[in-house]
């Protein structure tokens, strides 16, 4: 019986779900950049799916909590440093995730 302990290391999951937009951004830069150096392929970065944006009606519910599916990648897409250790980033498989979820690749380390 062989463990693959090799592929748990290379991929690397993040919910960010309650994070503001902020600490999101600040939370997500510290894993790319750390994630990196340990040499991690691929980063599941969990945002949610932000089904409520049509909440602008419904006084109980945060405007903020469909923002950081878009925002986050926005925010790693305009940073020239995060961007230089990035290969890819696509949107996630269904099974992690779908629209609510999306990878990030990692250049290899030099």
């Amino acid at each position: 019986l062989e463990l693959n302990i090799k592929k748990e290391i290379s991929t690397k999951k993040i919910d960010l779900h309650g994070y503001s937009l902020e600490d999101a951004n600040k939370k997500i830069e510290k894993v790319i950049i750390d994630s990196h150096k340990i040499g991690v392929k691929k980063i599941i970065v969990i945002t949610g799916k932000g089904l409520h944006s049509d909440n602008s009606k419904d006084p109980y519910r945060s405007k903020d909590l469909g923002i950081l599916k878009n925002s986050v990648p926005d925010f790693i897409q305009n940073n020239k440093n995060l961007m230089s250790l990035i290969q890819d980033i696509e949107v996630a498989k269904i099974y992690d995730g779908g629209e609510g979820a999306f990878y990030i690749y990692l250049k290899k380390k030099l």
